[in-house]
């Protein structure tokens, strides 16, 4: 859940429609724009594969995707994996979230931990009573401990946290530092304000961080956003966390701060974490609402984007921007500002080797999906000291998929991964590579 006033237009709304059960899907559908080529490499059926993923995709080093989807499965969302067979793609169902102690609805990519397991959260389930639908899980994924003798084997979940009163709906993916702990964000939940008063959120979320303890998990509030009223650091986060070289930590916020588009910030460690804003958000050419991960090249520069508003809920334009290190701080340049209401990336941006950027847009492109479009590819390359925007793919919304939130993953020959929220053959979305 977002904010029913600054977040609610970019809160993920697909369902799930009931088909007939494909479990080891291969479809291969091949489209060309530009002589650039889109190969849909599993179309969602809504059944045991999933529906509706609504991020990124995580490669393990055999060169296997791992991803989640919102919806499908046992009717809450599943954790797959994608990997080659000798006929093509392969997709395998790892777990379903039931939708009670155990998750609903996982609206973030699963990552791998220090112990080469997979770790995410869901949106909702978890505990009862707080949370209508519960509040929210911090999970763990990993195979059985014998060897799989049949085609399915599901992996054995285990929870690290039922979120509640002190953070609730993460919507972002979990990150580790070097000793093991895990941090993550909760889209609500956290400070309470001054009980209604004068908050301008109530609550607006936070940053935690779960430790390892003799085989359990102890929690530990980092951050809690006051959002504007109490204070200008902004509120509801939907995007994950990134470290840097010296442990700070750095991430975005969908809401508030002075002009009330959202924020980006840096977490200091000491005896207690200590709150930098780097970016305001004016809802101007530098953007709105950012919904996704920063990244940070060699360098120490950071990227990142904007969707703006969606169409109808305001006039606000996504962006692409950097942060550069400057005199001991941050300096804010806008990279490329997007003709479209709303047309900006939701999802975290990707560099290649030659530090060209590429992402995609939920709306935008050729006109379908509505009068907004379906959503692109793009491609942001340096050039005389600015960058150049080529548009590279529009999705149709057809076979190819529609309304990528979807993050990209870069192979090291340059072909480009991801997903598709909707569209397909069954209109439960896709996962696609794309080649430049």
């Amino acid at each position: 859940m977002m904010h029913p006033k600054k977040g609610m237009a970019w809160h993920l709304n697909i369902s799930a429609s009931a088909t007939a059960l494909t479990l080891l899907s291969v479809l291969t559908a091949t489209l060309g724009v530009q002589a650039q080529t889109l190969t849909v490499l599993h179309s969602f059926t809504g059944a045991r594969d999933g529906a509706n993923p609504a991020a990124g995709l995580t490669l393990d080093a055999a060169g296997n995707f791992y991803g989640t989807t919102k919806n499908g499965g046992a009717g809450n969302g599943t954790v797959f994996k994608l990997s080659h067979s000798s006929s093509g793609w392969v997709l395998t169902p790892l777990y379903s979230f039931g939708g009670g102690p155990d998750g609903a609805n996982p609206v973030a990519r699963v990552v791998f931990g220090p112990d080469h397991t997979l770790y995410g959260t869901t949106e909702y389930g978890g505990s009862s009573g707080y949370c209508t639908n519960g509040c929210g899980t911090v999970f763990n994924l990993k195979p059985e401990p014998s060897a799989c003798k049949s085609a399915l084997c599901p992996w054995i979940e285990t929870i690290l946290r039922r979120f509640t009163t002190g953070g609730d709906f993460p919507q972002s993916e979990v990150i580790f530092d070097n000793e093991g702990n895990l941090y993550g964000k909760a889209n609500q939940g956290g400070f309470l304000g001054d009980g209604g008063g004068g908050g301008s959120c109530y609550p607006c979320g936070n940053v935690y961080e779960l430790v390892p303890s003799n085989g359990s998990w102890t929690e530990k509030v980092v951050y809690d956003f006051t959002g504007y009223q109490l204070g200008v650091d902004g509120a509801y986060p939907v995007g994950g966390l990134i470290f840097d070289k010296a442990g700070n930590l750095y991430g975005t916020n969908t809401a508030y701060g002075n002009c009330g588009f959202g924020t980006v910030f840096q977490l200091t460690p000491g005896s207690e974490w200590t709150e930098t804003l780097l970016h305001q958000f004016c809802g101007g050419t530098d953007g709105a609402e950012p919904t996704a991960s920063l990244i940070m090249d060699e360098a120490g520069n950071m990227y990142g984007g904007t969707p703006g508003a969606y169409p109808g809920y305001g006039s606000q334009r996504g962006s692409a921007f950097m942060l550069t290190p400057s005199n001991g701080g941050w300096s804010y340049s806008v990279i490329y500002t997007f003709p479209e209401y709303g047309g900006g990336p939701a999802g975290a941006l990707v560099m290649n080797k030659a530090g060209n950027l590429y992402g995609t847009t939920v709306t935008g492109g050729n006109p379908g999906c509505g009068s907004y479009g379906c959503g692109t590819i793009f491609e942001l390359s340096p050039s005389n000291g600015g960058w150049t925007y080529t548009e590279l793919y529009d999705f149709t919304g057809g076979n190819d998929g529609s309304a990528p939130y979807s993050d990209l993953i870069v192979d090291p020959v340059g072909n480009l991964y991801g997903t598709a929220s909707t569209g397909g053959q069954s209109g439960n979305g896709v996962i696609f590579e794309f080649t430049p």
